[in-house]
């Protein structure tokens, strides 16, 4: 796919234009800044709006990424992190759209889609949440997808198959959070210094990315001193990384923290959800295959591997695959393994299906 090239440089106002005088400009630029990370992908693509209508404002829409729409397997829905976006999908949309469709959309508070205002109980924002995925699959009339969800998108995809398991045919949860409970020592197990437990408790009642908005214009360059780690992992697929990563990051979350306020919401001291997805993996459906991808050297909690696998009744379906030398971010860390696990993972649910209508001929 081509994409338009742009000056970032020159598209920086300048401080006497007025402190915040670029959020003018900040949807021309996020739309062109996402068309410069996806410049990389050789599928050819389109992008557009989904309407979902009042789910939780009054006309809210999904920005949403389709490739190889008319394949006729099931189709593979990737559902991001908090702050992140579809561009950041991008080392992944071509190996997957080989053999299937594949849809990426931003969520409903993120990106490039709506910013209502949530709920304000955890229980109200999971819902809502739920309910946009849904409405955005009856829009799109997807009778059933393979559904992978990475970070807050894992908990978001694994409590929409427990209300939806009908429509889930494989659930792939990488490096997902918000299922282990909390432990009364966290910051002590954790080994976090004294300094660092003041901080966690002075900004709790904040959402996590303010300093960034409170930088103003400087936002970009703070993304860029605070997570050089996103840059260099962009640098052999996108162009220019250095400056188009974080004006990405900083695009996505400059807009009104609609996502971000309800992923606070949802959160307990950070690292953890108010209403825990152990308390309810026991619902998932006995027959759905449930995939779990992790990074060796993530800092979420490896335990949801063998929760699930307790939790489950015996013989359910569930995979457990670490990924070695892979951090948080293992769809672009080590996306090569991550690509290939995922697709073994639609694999075998392709095989199944193929096995059962053989089944079927047969016994007519």
């Amino acid at each position: 796919m081509g994409s338009s090239e742009i000056n970032l440089a020159a598209s920086q106002p300048s401080l006497s234009a007025g402190w915040f005088s670029w959020t003018r400009q900040s949807d021309v630029m996020l739309r062109t800044i996402e068309q410069r990370i996806l410049s990389c992908v050789k599928t050819v693509y389109r992008r557009f709006y989904v309407d979902i209508g009042p789910v939780v404002g009054e006309c809210d829409k999904i920005w949403t990424i389709a490739l190889n729409e008319e394949c006729p397997e099931t189709p593979l829905v990737l559902v991001h992190g908090m702050a992140a976006g579809v561009a950041f999908w991008c080392p992944n949309l071509d190996a997957f759209a080989a053999s299937r469709p594949v849809y990426a959309f931003d969520l409903l508070g993120f990106g490039r889609s709506s910013r209502p205002k949530f709920g304000c109980s955890p229980e109200r924002v999971e819902e809502q949440w739920v309910e946009s995925v849904e409405q955005w699959r009856r829009e799109m009339r997807i009778p059933q997808m393979l559904l992978l969800g990475h970070s807050l998108g894992g908990y978001i995809s694994a409590a929409y198959a427990i209300k939806y398991p009908d429509r889930v045919k494989h659930l792939i949860l990488a490096d997902p959070w918000g299922f282990p409970e909390r432990p009364s020592d966290a910051l002590q197990k954790y080994q976090l210094p004294l300094w660092a437990r003041a901080v966690f408790t002075l900004v709790q009642p904040l959402n996590p990315l303010w300093p960034m908005r409170a930088a103003g214009p400087a936002g970009r360059w703070l993304v860029a001193r605070m997570r050089p780690d996103i840059v260099r992992k962009y640098k052999p697929y996108v162009d220019d990384a250095e400056n188009v990563i974080p004006e990405y990051i900083h695009q996505c979350n400059t807009r009104t923290p609609s996502g971000e306020s309800a992923f606070h919401t949802l959160m307990e001291k950070f690292g953890w959800a108010r209403n825990p997805m152990e308390r309810r993996v026991g619902s998932l459906d006995p027959k759905l295959p449930v995939t779990v991808l992790y990074g060796s050297r993530s800092w979420v909690d490896c335990s949801t591997a063998d929760m699930l696998r307790a939790q489950r009744p015996p013989g359910a379906p569930t995979f457990v695959q670490v990924i070695n030398g892979a951090g948080h971010h293992i769809y672009v860390d080590k996306p090569e393994l991550f690509n290939k696990y995922v697709m073994e993972a639609c694999a075998r649910v392709d095989n199944v299906a193929e096995q059962q209508s053989n089944k079927e001929n047969n016994e007519t």
